[in-house]
């Protein structure tokens, strides 16, 4: 197939495009490479796709809404995997118009780009922040999301909202994924572990929010991709028992689909914490604060409906997890 990946130069983004050159697809990478985190880890990334046969990069802004136009009215793409965005939690307490520009601005014009090709099936991400203040566990696509804690989880619940539209007005499948705690090698420096692995091979303390008392259920790179893949292989569809008398989030009567991709078992804090001490062979010192504006405590995912749809359920435990993200990362700044 020839494909868009959108922030291809992102961590979830590079191992996607790189797992569907593998399987022989054509891809077509879009990042603008902005700096929210280290351009240069972006431009590693990016390298190593465009060493691939099959891989084409184009760098745009998603809220430039004639280039986003002319590009899939160039490439044409049979599928989508929509995986940019304005990234983090607490970013979006300092810096909120990124969060719309990118994530709503941009988004719609993905979702204008898809009807104008009629691409037969679109895939994106949404993140497992949308569950908010919710506090039934573990996290079901069955149960509404009214209650976002950050701007962050409220541009991807209305990235939801916005291509159930779409779903509904053009007939367009639409799947959103709500992605758990993404971790592996080529991660995001933003992150926990990775911040965590390079202040602890430095001698610096790590920052322990919320008192250590925190819960992730941590997923493993590999795991997300082969979601990712196993999905867009299964378009949505209308569901026929789908009711509006009492409606399940979830699915519709239009070509929508929403998933949980998560681990289906959460990790406390500190157990993370003495994993990576393992793994590292470094005992950690720690800064115990209190909790973040925009944090939730916990997270956990249902995976049911992904599992009886698709047929897979992530499953790489952590400590095998962490292992293979310290080895990169020690190759990769082994200087």
């Amino acid at each position: 197939m020839r494909l868009i990946v959108t922030g291809a130069a992102g961590f979830i983004g590079y191992h996607t495009a790189e797992a569907l050159l593998a399987r022989g697809d054509k891809v077509v990478g879009l990042d603008n490479l902005n700096s929210y985190y280290d351009v240069g880890l972006k431009e590693a990334r990016l390298e190593r796709l465009k060493a691939r046969p099959g891989f084409e990069f184009a760098k745009a802004n998603l809220e430039d809404r004639q280039t986003i136009a002319k590009l899939f009215h160039d490439v044409g793409p049979e599928r989508v995997v929509h995986l940019a965005a304005q990234a983090g939690v607490r970013y979006s307490l300092e810096n909120p118009h990124a969060y719309v520009d990118s994530n709503v601005v941009g988004f719609l014009n993905v979702l204008e780009g898809c009807r104008a090709v009629a691409t037969s099936h679109l895939v994106f991400a949404s993140t497992s922040s949308v569950y908010g203040a919710n506090l039934k566990m573990p996290y079901s696509v069955d149960d509404p999301v009214d209650h976002p804690l950050s701007l962050y989880a409220a541009t991807k619940k209305a990235n939801e909202l916005m291509a159930h539209t779409y779903a509904h007005l053009y007939r367009l499948p639409v799947t959103g994924l709500r992605f758990f705690t993404v971790y592996g090698p080529w991660g995001r420096p933003d992150m926990a572990i990775f911040k965590f692995t390079k202040a602890m091979l430095e001698g610096e303390a790590i920052d322990v929010y919320n008192n250590g008392h925190h819960a992730r259920d941590l997923t493993y790179i590999d795991d997300i991709v082969e979601g990712i893949l196993r999905t867009l292989g299964w378009p949505a569809t209308p569901d026929a028992a789908w009711s509006g008398v009492k409606p399940n989030p979830g699915t519709s009567n239009a070509p929508y689909r929403l998933y949980n991709i998560g681990n289906n078992h959460p990790v406390q804090l500190l157990d993370l914490i003495a994993c990576l001490e393992k793994a590292l062979g470094v005992t950690a010192k720690k800064r115990f604060l209190p909790m973040q504006p925009g944090d939730i405590e916990a997270t956990y995912a249902d995976i049911a409906r992904l599992q009886n749809d698709v047929g897979f359920r992530p499953a790489t435990p952590i400590e095998k997890g962490l292992d293979n993200f310290v080895a990169w990362f020690k190759e990769f700044y082994k200087s």
